[in-house]
């Protein structure tokens, strides 16, 4: 529904493309500014559940994710959606791929020699029960929400979620395609966020310190070792080739400079969920609950902390010209100096 307030109203993601920048939240609410948040237009959208994610695909072409599995697209730089895939139609594409799973399993079975046949046939109980769950899901209706969002240009895209759900689509979302056998995630750990870093690497972070990588477009994935075991929320590069910036409960900060092969935690000086990150030249900038900002200018060695007053969570960032950042969250979208302080 049309709000005045859909600015001032929890938003959950911000994605920029030039002087375009586009925020999504509660109730379906997308709204589009075009003058470093200092105005907003909001978006015809034809969904009133949450929206956690949005992201350009080219300078028109945007894709936006949310609750109850929504994927939306607008080809007008934001200004309208079309909805292009719900959570009915993804609970069906998944229980198609995993049925496959079981068809090609059984088939293993029947050929297979005799050792092998007692742990394939463990596997195979395991991939019945997945299975009725998520039919049980399905006749629940579309529960599982899409959480984050990644387009590399018009026609290929992924989106992750609750419980493991990854589609990808190679054809700008006319079709998608059920990704998730495709990852070594078999007890359905969340997804929480998508990005691709510097040198091509596309890179999912989620929940108990989930990290997979793939090197060929997302063709295939690699699980990579954690040295943290508590939830990850976002992911970012740093602008160098193959580096890796992950982030997530308790001021958590996981870098990679071999595109996640090794890992070293980064001292935040902080203990609130980090939820979103941006790099500006030698700047990074983190953001997260109880209106935390960590701000790096060396590169990640060192951060500096400041809390909002209002404390409110802050869910995405945009850094501005002259150290300036755009905030989004519980508040909405707020402009702020490069202290965190409000600008008029």
């Amino acid at each position: 529904m049309p709000s005045k307030l859909a600015p001032k109203s929890l938003l959950n993601d911000v994605a920029v493309r030039g002087d375009r920048i586009v925020a999504a939240g509660e109730r379906g609410h997308i709204v589009v500014s075009d003058d470093q948040g200092q105005s907003w237009t909001q978006a015809s959208v034809p969904v009133s559940v949450t929206l956690t994610g949005v992201d350009f695909g080219t300078d028109s072409e945007l894709w936006a994710v949310g609750h109850s599995g929504a994927v939306l697209h607008s080809s007008d730089a934001g200004k309208t959606w079309s909805l292009q895939l719900d959570g009915v139609k993804a609970a069906k594409l998944a229980i198609s791929a995993q049925e496959d799973e079981i068809a090609a399993l059984e088939q293993r079975i029947d050929t297979a020699p005799e050792a092998q046949k007692s742990d394939l046939e463990y596997q195979l109980d395991d991939l019945n029960f997945t299975l009725e769950n998520m039919q049980s899901d399905l006749d629940i209706g579309p529960v599982n929400p899409f959480l984050d969002v990644w387009f590399e240009n018009a026609e290929h895209g992924i989106v992750v979620g609750a419980y493991g759900l990854f589609f990808q689509t190679w054809d700008g979302g006319n079709t998608w395609k059920n990704w998730a056998p495709k990852l070594d995630n078999g007890q359905g750990y969340h997804l929480n966020a998508v990005s691709q870093v510097s040198g091509g690497a596309l890179v999912i972070v989620g929940e108990a310190g989930q990290i997979f990588v793939s090197v060929d477009n997302g063709q295939t994935w690699e699980k990579r070792d954690s040295p943290y075991p508590g939830s990850l929320f976002g992911v970012t590069g740093t602008g160098r080739v193959n580096e890796i910036l992950a982030f997530g409960l308790r001021g958590t900060l996981l870098y990679s400079t071999d595109i996640g092969k090794t890992w070293t935690t980064r001292d935040t000086g902080s203990t609130e969920t980090l939820n979103d990150g941006a790099v500006d030249g030698n700047r990074i900038v983190l953001v997260g609950n109880g209106g935390a900002i960590l701000t790096s200018e060396n590169d990640g060695g060192s951060f500096k902390e400041t809390l909002r007053p209002d404390r409110e969570g802050l869910m995405g960032v945009v850094p501005l010209p002259e150290g300036r950042l755009l905030l989004v969250g519980e508040r909405g979208a707020v402009r702020t100096d490069a202290a965190g302080k409000d600008l008029q």
